[in-house]
């Protein structure tokens, strides 16, 4: 996928659904049906701003996978934004433009599971939504534990009680609320398969605990983009491409390529599909790495680099491209 593979959508409802989270239908603005997805999909949301700046951001689609009248995403606006869910939050109403790639599964449900555990922390509800549709389709065994700070940041608390009734499970950080992860992932039966999106730290625990509990590997699933973070500016020179480029502090190593007009296949955004690394020819400082796709022997090895959320604290970075 590059960011010319795009299509046109406009803004048809907007709910503010907790005091961080906006709830955005979007629709395809020729009246065609979008593009078929299934549970654990996202798509990217291609924000262009009147100052010039162009976000792409990744987004889970909730809806469910049966009505492709139109697309429902989830947008919790980020303290320490870079300016994508300050855009979706302040600038868009509407009747407002947008284009979108074609949706894109990283995090599908295993079909042959037993049983599917998901475990969803704040805005890692939102894979989950559009999943639960998919289950209840099929009928398989499934429940959710859901983690939020309080009660008013619940995203669609109520739409999950009417799926799931005392399949769900709730946790509330202001009651001193918490899933014991040991007890839990303990007493599940042979061939389930636990799935969880949310802080890093949740799934650490997580894939930490269902290792000690002597779960495969292949039975545990969990999905977190990074956003690309701020840092110290840097030039980059392009080896093919035969050209230099600045990328500054809040810009991405991937949104300054492509401001330069060099396209780099990618799917995620956010340092999990692995399809934008680049070879590293040369560097003369240190390579900041934020995905969760290279092993830490490729980081330490210095070779390459996931530019949608990785940057360089250097003089100069030359890339392969």
């Amino acid at each position: 996928m590059t960011g010319s593979q795009t299509l046109g959508v406009k803004v048809t409802a907007i709910e503010q659904i907790t005091p961080l989270i906006k709830h955005f239908t979007l629709a395809r603005r020729d009246g065609a049906a979008l593009p078929a997805f299934s549970g654990g999909s996202h798509v990217i949301v291609v924000m262009r701003g009147a100052d010039g700046r162009v976000h792409r951001n990744p987004y889970s689609l909730l809806s469910p996978p049966g009505d492709l009248g139109s697309y429902q995403i989830g947008v919790r606006r980020m303290e320490e934004s870079r300016g994508g869910s300050k855009f979706m939050h302040d600038v868009l109403s509407v009747g407002s433009a947008l284009e979108i790639a074609n949706p894109v599964n990283l995090f599908p449900l295993e079909k042959r599971g037993r049983k599917h555990l998901l475990i969803a922390g704040g805005i890692g509800i939102t894979p989950f939504l559009a999943q639960l549709e998919d289950l209840a389709e099929t009928g398989s065994a499934h429940e959710l534990h859901y983690c939020v700070r309080a009660p008013e940041h619940a995203a669609f608390l109520t739409r999950l009680q009417r799926r799931l009734d005392e399949r769900l499970h709730v946790y509330y950080d202001s009651a001193g609320a918490a899933i014991d992860y040991e007890a839990l992932l303990a007493r599940q039966p042979l061939g389930t398969h636990v799935y969880v999106c949310g802080p890093a730290g949740m799934i650490e625990r997580v894939i930490a605990t269902a290792g000690a509990c002597g779960w495969p590997k292949s039975h545990v699933h969990w999905e977190q983009f990074t956003a690309p973070p701020v840092g110290d500016a840097f030039h980059v020179f392009l080896a093919r491409a035969d050209i230099g480029i600045d990328v500054e502090p809040d810009h991405s190593l991937l949104e300054a390529i492509e401001a330069a007009g060099i396209e780099v296949p990618y799917l995620c955004r956010g340092g999990v599909c692995g399809f934008c690394r680049t070879r590293v020819l040369e560097v003369d400082g240190e390579l900041l790495h934020h995905d969760h796709y290279l092993s830490d022997t490729e980081k330490s090895g210095g070779k390459s680099i996931m530019p949608c959320v990785s940057r360089a604290r250097c003089r100069k970075l030359v890339l392969d491209l």
